[in-house]
């Protein structure tokens, strides 16, 4: 198993302990059966629609697609869920894609493989950037849709014949990787067979990807802040050469480097904002760095400040009064503006350098599809 995957795999394992608690509470929510009927819904698509069955009554198949955002696995498949969707709809093949997750039950460290979380907004976000050419629904809510055609992870594939009986539930194919090429592709092939007058050969398959995120665990951010309170927050001093150390980064870590002040409003107002970027991320192979602009003299002030924000990463104060020696050896090209933030790539390459406020959602992005992080397994 690759290193990326062992990690996803470990944090997985995390989350299932952080769940524990409410698992027990959990209402099962089984998969629909082969040859039951397709629930009827009502829900908002991100064109601005309502869609229920019968927006879809004039194809010949249905297929339902449940999956999400933030998902890698998802992320993973969307090209060919386009691509079928290419394909199949001049064959009266309706495809249609439901979000079914809770975002508010979303833990920030199952959001380390995305730039956007599952909320409605999102969703806009993810089709535009994508260019989805089929209608995604929103099930976030009451998740009831969810509730009655069951998925077990996503994405999942719900096939409906003309009837609209279910003749195929199960996985898109075989491999996740988008680069690599599936040896069974069941989804097309339960679609071939069907349009034909014949029975998928294969009617069932187990689906790999993750969870849903029902409802029913959307106390953890209790259970988050309880744990965020206890982690240690510290700071050093740190000089030119240390800097220059930092920008280096001798490291196979993609690093986000945040010079800021605590007499900085800007700096301030951004600071939550690379809190939760770091909550997202740091399980993966990142780190956020911060340097503190204050004179040397108020370390203990910073110090507060950084534990009040409980921000558990790599913090420095620079250790003389010279800022122009912060700032060359920060980047000779920032004009010493702050905020001033860095992304630099492992083997020292700058990915990204913004004097004044950061665009979360752009810097996000910047982080999550770079070479050294991913959104993939």
């Amino acid at each position: 198993m690759a290193k990326k995957q062992w990690v996803y795999f470990f944090i997985c394992l995390l989350g299932l302990q952080f769940n524990s608690a409410n698992a027990r509470n959990e209402e099962p929510h089984p998969s629909l059966a082969i040859g039951a009927k397709a629930p009827d819904f009502s829900l908002p698509g991100i064109d601005g629609k309502k869609y229920s069955l019968a927006s879809f009554a004039a194809a010949k198949l249905l297929v339902v697609v449940f999956t999400c955002n933030h998902c890698p696995t998802a992320q993973a498949y969307e090209n060919r869920i386009i691509q079928l969707t290419k394909d199949y709809t001049s064959k009266q093949v309706a495809i249609v894609a439901i979000m079914p997750n809770d975002p508010k039950s979303i833990r920030l460290d199952e959001l380390n493989y995305t730039d956007v979380g599952d909320s409605f907004q999102d969703m806009k976000i993810r089709a535009k950037t994508k260019g989805f050419n089929f209608p995604y629904l929103f099930d976030g809510d009451s998740q009831a849709t969810s509730k009655a055609y069951g998925p077990v992870a996503t994405p999942h594939v719900f096939i409906f014949d003309q009837n609209r009986v279910l003749r195929y539930s199960g996985r898109i194919d075989d491999l996740e990787k988008p680069t690599a090429t599936p040896h069974h592709f069941d989804t097309r092939d339960a679609l071939d067979k069907l349009l034909i007058g014949e029975q998928p050969t294969v009617a069932t398959t187990k689906v790999f990807g993750c969870s849903i995120k029902w409802a029913e665990k959307s106390n953890w951010i209790d259970l988050a802040k309880i744990n965020w309170a206890k982690e240690p927050v510290t700071i050093d001093t740190i000089g030119v050469y240390g800097i220059q150390k930092l920008i280096k980064n001798k490291t196979d870590k993609l690093r986000v480097i945040n010079v800021w002040a605590t007499w900085c409003g800007p700096c301030v107002s951004e600071f939550p904002d690379f809190i939760t970027i770091n909550r997202m991320y740091r399980s993966r192979d990142f780190e956020w760095v911060t340097i503190s602009a204050d004179e040397p003299n108020k370390q203990t002030k910073v110090l507060k400040f950084l534990q009040k924000q409980q921000a558990s990463a790599t913090n420095y104060i620079f250790n003389s009064e010279d800022k122009y020696q912060l700032i060359e050896a920060i980047d000779p090209k920032w004009q010493g503006a702050i905020p001033y933030t860095l992304v630099v790539e492992p083997s020292g390459k700058i990915l990204y350098a913004q004097q004044g406020v950061i665009d979360p959602a752009e810097l996000k992005k910047i982080i999550v599809e770079s070479a050294a992080i991913g959104r993939y397994y």
